[in-house]
């Protein structure tokens, strides 16, 4: 099976696991090349990640959810990065919970292809023109969607007991763009 891995960084010939904020290394890949485009742009520092994104219901369209005004551009306006391609056999990879396309190793793959982006707004706008990705616009937002948004956010503050870290890159950019979703972690 064809699948894609986003990266800011280059001559990657080997995809080799990763400690992310998950239980152990892994290798993640997705089958939608737009998905893997997303992980080109993190706003904050690994270990932690900044994808607002998930699925129409019933589509496989992916939507960018921004949280704030222009979230999209600012996270990704000039950004470049790569987007490898592997082939992997239906034994050397596991499904992720709750993210339908995205895919775990826990070997190494060898990469078969790569693709340089130059900018990944201007490629998430041609990935919109092409209708394989919508963007989920703040202005378009009611409050009831915000407003759950910012719980799942702090939600994850507590799972991984930011008050303890405040200083981190997620925490960092929780504080900066969206103050009112630590003022109510810190409350809760």
């Amino acid at each position: 099976m064809l699948l894609y891995h986003g990266s800011s960084t280059g001559n990657i010939k080997v995809l080799k696991p990763n400690q992310a904020d998950h239980d152990r290394p892994y290798v993640y890949m997705t089958t939608m090349d737009v998905v893997a485009a997303f992980y080109i742009c993190n706003a904050v520092e690994r270990p932690y990640y900044w994808f607002p994104y998930g699925f129409e219901n019933g589509s496989n369209i992916p939507v960018y959810h921004e949280l704030y005004p222009n979230a999209l551009k600012e996270v990704s306006e000039s950004v470049s990065g790569y987007i490898y391609e592997v082939l992997a056999e239906e034994n050397q990879v596991i499904p992720f919970k709750n993210i339908p396309c995205a895919r775990l190793a826990t070997e190494p793959i060898k990469v078969t292809n790569c693709v340089r982006v130059e900018n990944a707004y201007d490629l998430f706008m041609a990935y919109v023109k092409q209708g394989k990705m919508k963007v989920g616009y703040f202005e378009d937002k009611s409050k009831q969607q915000l407003e759950w948004w910012y719980s799942c956010c702090v939600e994850y503050l507590k799972e991984k007991r930011m008050i303890e870290t405040p200083d981190c890159s997620y925490a960092s950019f929780i504080k900066s763009k969206l103050p009112q979703v630590w003022e109510k972690y810190i409350a809760e």
